[in-house]
């Protein structure tokens, strides 16, 4: 795992200290080696924090060059199937001079040209420069594990692993882009390709891009996507779970393969249990850690982490995080780039730092629930279309209106009267709308404030009959990359973590949305079905099948009082801060009459943190 910048222009780069400065802004990414290489026109620079993983010898260092030289690459990620590649590719004539994944990679794109992406079985985010072509290839993973941002103009392409690495360049304006921002405060997160900086983009996930440096112009693709849903409703249930098996144990035993320690993060639920299942196949002796938090009660996973770790007989570590106090809050504001409203990003961080205590590389269960249909949402969306989608639309359409003219922010079941207006014929409500329109020009205090994110989201929703489908996929393409896989790696490369997901390995993805009806997955009664099915297999009898607990802390609690709650009001009263003071209020308030606005005042904090370390203007 690593940190890549790099800068290409039509014209020589005359401030070269520029690519050493936002290399070093990602030393944590990497902090076992740096390199950086202009070319001989100084045209193109790419810099590289090494994080080392596989042969952890000089012959990794990058950027890396082919046999000829001509062409140079700058890599972040890991190819799990690289041995496979390298044999075949050696079958070819290429010959490898190191035992690393990128050296595999150079000769995958030099044989197969941009087509290699095909081939690639891995998480990786990857900047290419072809001198026979004057080309700059860049790519990102399928699911979008590992991030990729841009900056294209004047004939100029800039990027990096991270925002902050963008930032540093005194080329990019610090002003924020006025819909990723409206997305933002709608979903918690900015989606696609946008940016919360204007003129920065995210390249998507499954996408590439090539930059002409003759012409100065680029072109963006989409190379891989999600199969279309099956259309059997009686297949063979145990041949599909068998499949499934059989596609976990080798993604997992791909994963278990590094030149430093690996263990696997344990909560004792059914993701991380049957990864356990699965590495316990691959290693004799395995490595699992789960986390416990003091003060957080019934957020302790720990019994049940210590059930599945007797079982397989793993050599399992109980960690456990100590007192958790808000200025943590000022380092991850600086270390997230966009901001996005999810708490859990904090013990994300905390597991993370003390799981680096005992090895480089982690093996977790992310993905799952997006698969298999393992969030609550899924059955409540079931349960309504047959249950109350039989009242006409315009009734419904009522029913939302007036609960978000009537109903304070953070009152239970606001959210859910308000997505009753959502057709499920074709549509999806936001489950977790944070602020709607009328807040979002609230806390903006801007009367002209364009409420852009609804018509946003609803392009963003997939073309699928299937109501589950349409829901997962929707989860895989949106709150996955730009929640769920953001907060895990800079939470894990912030302390210089390696996490990998066997979950989201290219053949289980094409397997659960290609091949795994909706009723293996989410009926009204049952959630992850065919996941819980192998669980019968392969986990203890006594194993809690039904039980879910997503990773979060009691941040409701924390602000009834003391610390947390003085914290929050200060950053948020304060008179730097950019939202409306009468709205903070509202929102403030409204926590203290036990109304649940935690999460919705956790997202303002982290704004501003963030909008004041790297002095973003409105």
């Amino acid at each position: 795992m690593c940190g890549i910048v790099g800068v290409a222009s039509r014209s020589p780069v005359q401030d070269r200290e520029i690519l050493t400065a936002a290399r070093d802004t990602m030393r944590h990414r990497g902090p076992d080696d740096a390199g950086i290489w202009w070319c001989e026109g100084g045209q193109v620079g790419m810099a590289h924090r090494r994080l080392a993983i596989i042969d952890l010898s000089p012959a990794g260092h990058q950027p890396m060059h082919d046999s000829t030289g001509s062409i140079t690459i700058v890599f972040n990620g890991e190819i799990y199937n690289y041995l496979d590649l390298q044999q075949e590719l050696a079958g070819k004539g290429h010959v490898f001079r190191s035992l690393t994944d990128t050296e595999v990679l150079l000769a995958a794109y030099r044989e197969w040209g941009v087509d290699c992406l095909s081939r690639l079985n891995g998480m990786f985010a990857f900047a290419l420069y072809d001198a026979a072509m004057q080309k700059v290839f860049l790519a990102r993973d399928r699911a979008g594990e590992k991030p990729l941002f841009y900056s294209l103009s004047g004939g100029c392409l800039r990027f990096a692993s991270e925002l902050k690495g963008l930032l540093s360049d005194p080329a990019i304006s610090k002003h924020l882009d006025a819909e990723a921002m409206d997305c933002f405060l709608a979903m918690g997160f900015v989606p696609g390709e946008r940016c919360i900086i204007h003129g920065v983009k995210k390249l998507p996930p499954a996408h590439a891009l090539t930059f002409d440096l003759k012409q100065g112009a680029a072109k963006v693709w989409k190379y891989w996507q999600l199969p279309a849903p099956t259309r059997e409703s009686c297949q063979n249930e145990r041949a599909l779970e068998n499949d499934l098996e059989a596609l976990l144990e080798d993604a997992v035993r791909r994963q278990m393969v590094a030149d430093v320690p690996v263990g696997v993060l344990l909560s004792g639920g059914v993701d991380s249990s049957l990864i356990t299942a699965m590495a316990v196949r691959t290693s004799r002796h395995v490595k699992t850690f789960t986390v416990g938090f003091e003060g957080f009660g019934k957020y302790d996973e720990t019994k049940h982490a210590r059930l599945i770790a007797k079982h397989f007989g793993t050599e399992h570590i109980e960690l456990n995080a100590g007192q958790v106090t808000p200025d943590l809050l000022t380092l991850l504001a600086r270390q997230y780039d966009e901001p996005m409203i999810d708490s859990s990003m904090i013990p994300t961080y905390l597991v993370s730092k003390l799981v680096r205590q005992h090895c480089t590389v982690a093996l977790g269960g992310d993905g799952a629930d997006e698969l298999f249909g393992g969030y609550a949402h899924y059955d409540r969306l079931l349960w309504r279309k047959q249950k109350i989608d039989w009242l006409p639309l315009e009734l419904r359409k009522l029913v939302a209106s007036s609960a978000s003219a009537l109903l304070p922010y953070g009152f239970r079941g606001r959210n859910w009267l308000q997505s009753l207006s959502s057709d499920l014929d074709s549509g999806l409500p936001l489950i977790a709308t944070f602020f709607d329109d009328a807040a979002r020009r609230a806390l903006i205090g801007d009367g002209s404030w364009k409420t852009v994110a609804e018509g946003i989201r609803q392009s963003r929703i997939p073309m699928v009959d299937d109501l589950l489908q349409r829901a997962t996929r929707m989860e895989f393409e949106n709150y996955m990359p730009e929640d769920i896989l953001v907060k895990v790696d800079r939470a894990s490369m912030l302390n210089s973590l390696e996490i990998r997901a066997p979950m989201l390995d290219y053949r289980v993805i094409e397997f659960a949305y290609g091949r795994v009806p909706s009723h293996m997955k989410t009926t009204l009664s049952q959630r992850k079905i065919i996941l819980k099915k192998l669980t019968s297999r392969l986990l203890p009898p006594e194993f809690d099948r039904q039980r879910k607990q997503g990773f979060s802390v009691p941040l409701r609690d924390w602000l009834k009082e003391g610390a947390w709650r003085d914290y929050f009001h200060a950053v948020l009263l304060d008179n730097r801060c950019m939202f409306d003071k009468k709205m903070v209020l509202t929102l403030l308030r409204g926590q203290d009459k036990g109304r649940n606005n935690s999460e919705r005042l956790f997202g303002l904090v982290m704004f501003e943190l963030w909008r004041q370390e790297y002095q973003i203007r409105i």
